[in-house]
């Protein structure tokens, strides 16, 4: 519209100039130029004219336009004024609000910490009471079949009396065979009878095994008897040994997932699973601090036994190393690793996986080639894969692990430590062998223990590895208060159950890799077999961790209380 004016102005000042310079020539009669010299001076004076009075009513409106901007900034201030007390007042409601809440959950933390006592105290009685099973049922299983076995109450001396109180009657043993014992009994029937046989108002037992010790029960559940002896008797004969597997009870395991069996038994239940090709991988994330976003996972084994329940790490290593079966389980996690990198850098270029590898598998002369060999033909995804080994495995390595660390690091593989027991580390050596990483329990981070297991304080610790370029990790997370704890620490990583506990890799991932470990694993499954062991994959093990993640929490949470 403005320039439409413009125009309209400038076309009306040529017809103003023209027709004065007209006039002057028709009617007055100067010459033509006398009359556009004295046209073009009009042209001029009007086209002036028109810029002064612009610029006069212009300088108006810049008048106005500013009154309105300094209106427009008042009530800008104004309104951000509000908007300060009303985030005040909403800060306000919060504390509040947190405060309530914390005042709140107060009783409930403290009933859940009585609750965890309890359970701590309810599992500490059936220890003691399966331990005092345990030892009793020896004794009940050859106490019991004595009336299946048909003999009559005289052939068993009837009373001898005893200074200690008779224990109560135990269950009868599965494993205790009821043959010998029949056999052992008429050995008794020689030894002198008394003469009279009162009626025993209590149950009248053998003489204890020793393993039943007296000494176990606090308080005596029978009262010793008060019919006298038999006159004068002869000193009973020493009853025979009677069979019970009480040689057999050191051999055996006390407690834990594979209670009440044999190593060996143990060793090869995780041979043949390892050999059906039963090890699934799980995942569980390292997230970075404060922003918890998903930066690398750490891969953990699980392996799939007879009654379908996935074993963790904690229960089968120690066994596995024992049957030297480490350096296959790392070679078959190690390729479901290299398939889930690829898989995972294909949608993330800043994704990354920790692999956990035995001191075992590194100095073995027939597994350790095979794997060097793999590792090299993948190369070009080393600065994803990170390899994870222990701290006492680190300090017990001698020549041979470090060449072969050594030979992993000129390949551009990077390390990680992890199962750190305490913080007295030379950042500067484990640099120089090529770890990155450092994995601590935030319970050691933050000294909650009590013992002084470092010489510099933990809250200096991270700055100390950045220094050396390596990374710490917090782990074993459960609670939002550690977080809180570990961000003054200067912690970028986290792991635990209060970001995921470790879950399952999805089926398709994992296609096509039994075939790779058919033809490199030299003793590995038959081929037949592992598909099956990736269909049972598929849908069990998802249910049954649930059960194994609850389990691990309420553990935790009696470990605490």
């Amino acid at each position: 519209m403005g320039r439409l004016s413009a125009i309209f102005v400038a076309f009306c000042m040529l017809l103003i100039a023209g027709s004065i310079g007209a006039v002057l020539y028709l009617r007055f009669g100067l010459n033509g130029t006398e009359s556009t010299i004295i046209a073009l001076i009009a042209l001029i004076g009007l086209a002036l004219f028109n810029v002064v009075s612009r610029r006069a009513q212009g300088g108006g409106d810049y008048g106005g336009q500013i009154d309105d901007l300094a209106r427009g900034t008042a009530d800008l201030a104004r309104q951000v004024a509000e908007l300060g007390r009303r985030v005040s007042a909403i800060e306000g409601r919060t504390n509040a609000a947190v405060e309530k809440t914390l005042a709140a959950t107060q009783p409930i933390n403290a009933e859940i910490g009585e609750v965890g006592g309890l359970i701590k105290q309810i599992a500490e009685t059936v220890a003691a009471h399966d331990t005092q099973l345990k030892v009793l049922s020896p004794g009940a299983g050859a106490s019991g079949p004595t009336p299946a076995a048909g003999l009559s109450a005289p052939a068993i001396p009837p009373v001898v009396p005893f200074p200690a109180p008779i224990p109560p009657p135990a269950p009868k043993a599965p494993e205790v065979p009821i043959a010998p014992l029949v056999a052992a009994l008429p050995v008794e029937a020689d030894a002198p009878k008394p003469a009279p046989a009162p009626p025993p108002p209590v149950e009248v037992r053998p003489a204890a095994s020793p393993a039943a010790d007296p000494a176990l029960f606090a308080t005596p559940r029978f009262a010793e008897p008060t019919f006298a002896a038999p006159p004068s008797p002869p000193p009973a004969p020493p009853a025979p040994p009677e069979p019970s597997p009480a040689p057999l009870v050191p051999s055996r395991i006390a407690g834990g997932r594979f209670k009440d069996m044999e190593p060996a038994a143990v060793i090869e239940m995780i041979r043949e699973a390892v050999d059906g090709n039963r090890v699934d991988l799980f995942l569980q994330p390292i997230v970075t601090l404060p922003q918890r976003k998903v930066r690398y996972y750490e891969a953990v084994a699980r392996l799939r036994v007879g009654d379908g329940e996935p074993l963790m790490a904690a229960d089968f290593l120690p066994y596995a190393e024992a049957g030297g079966l480490m350096p296959k389980i790392d070679n078959l996690m190690m390729f479901r690793c290299v398939q889930v990198v690829r898989r995972l850098l294909a949608k993330n270029r800043e994704i990354g996986l920790f692999c956990n590898l035995s001191a075992s598998t590194v100095v073995d002369t027939e597994t350790f080639p095979q794997f060097t060999e793999f590792m090299d033909a993948n190369k070009a995804i080393a600065p994803a894969l990170v390899f994870e080994f222990t701290q006492s495995a680190l300090r017990s390595m001698g020549p041979m692990e470090n060449e072969s660390l050594a030979a992993l690091a000129q390949r551009g593989y990077r390390f990680s430590l992890d199962n750190v027991t305490d913080l007295r580390i030379e950042p500067r050596d484990l640099a120089e062998r090529g770890f990155r990483f450092v994995k601590v329990q935030s319970s050691l981070l933050l000294n909650r223990s009590g013992i002084a297991l470092s010489d510099i304080h933990p809250q200096d610790f991270a700055g100390l590895l950045s220094r050396h370029g390596i990374e710490l990790i917090a782990a074993k997370i459960e609670s939002e208060a550690a977080v809180v704890d570990l961000l003054d620490y200067e912690v970028k990583f986290g792991q635990g159950f209060l970001f995921s506990p470790p879950r399952p890799v999805r089926p398709e991932v994992m296609q096509g890799i039994s075939d790779r470990n058919d033809v490199v694993m030299k003793e590995g499954g038959d081929a037949s077999s592992a598909p099956a062991g990736n269909a049972a994959a598929a849908g069990a093990p998802a249910v049954t961790h649930r059960v194994t993640s609850l389990a691990q929490l309420a553990r935790g949470m009696v470990a605490r209380n």
